[in-house]
């Protein structure tokens, strides 16, 4: 399995604080960022606004973050972590469209934490040619674990042959990003209806249809 992008590597971050109460401060601090981004962009969100919606001091900021820049990117590596936490593994399916609706909807129940760090990263990535590298090898990662996911769902009974996994792996992962970035103007039943069409989308993609069951009673005579 591809190793998921270091966002923070070569970054001159300040040390991560390990007192409790600074660990709150940079807690502070990372919540009023989703916030505002969220509520207002990356570009109109400013270091002053983030200080001032952790009510904290500008220069408590700098004790965390050297820049907004590195407060997006240590947002993203928050995401990527916890997507690198997510087993893909299906295990024994009883009911495999339900399986793979569960698992859609526990990834989408951790990215949908920050949205508000998407919607600034989509923003930011247009002007800023490194984080638009970091990008593709985020999608060059998440396109991977499709891929390990489906080629694990094809070993199920049931299962299609002759799928081509790794085009269905690109398209349902570019559903997946789309999906995340719009999800805030989605009421929380419209995402469950996305949610839904991804199901079946995968399912009939991996798998055939079962036989109908046979029909009950006499035949007659």
């Amino acid at each position: 399995m591809k190793k998921r992008p270091q966002l923070l590597t070569g970054e001159d971050l300040p040390p991560k604080p390990r007192q409790a109460r600074s660990l709150v401060k940079r807690a502070r601090l990372e919540a009023a960022g989703l916030s505002l981004f969220a509520e207002k962009g990356y570009e109109r969100t400013s270091i002053e606004d983030v200080a001032q919606r952790a009510n904290l001091a500008v220069g408590g900021f700098y004790q965390h973050f050297r820049s907004k820049r590195q407060l997006l990117l240590a947002l993203m590596d928050d995401l990527l972590t916890g997507l690198s936490k997510i087993d893909l593994a299906p295990g024994a399916m009883h009911n495999v469209r339900g399986g793979i609706r569960g698992l859609l909807s526990h990834a989408f129940s951790h990215d949908l934490r920050y949205l508000g760090a998407y919607r600034a990263w989509q923003e930011a990535v247009l002007s800023d040619s490194d984080l638009a590298r970091k990008q593709k090898q985020i999608q060059s990662w998440t396109t991977a674990r499709v891929t390990a996911l489906f080629r694990l769902l094809q070993k199920l009974p049931g299962a299609r042959t002759g799928v081509d996994v790794p085009g269905l792996a690109r398209a349902m992962d570019s559903f997946f990003w789309n999906l995340l970035s719009q999800a805030m103007q989605l009421s929380k039943s419209q995402l469950n209806q996305r949610i839904n069409a991804a199901t079946h989308l995968i399912y009939h993609a991996l798998f055939q249809d079962p036989p109908p069951p046979p029909r009950s009673g006499k035949s007659p005579s």
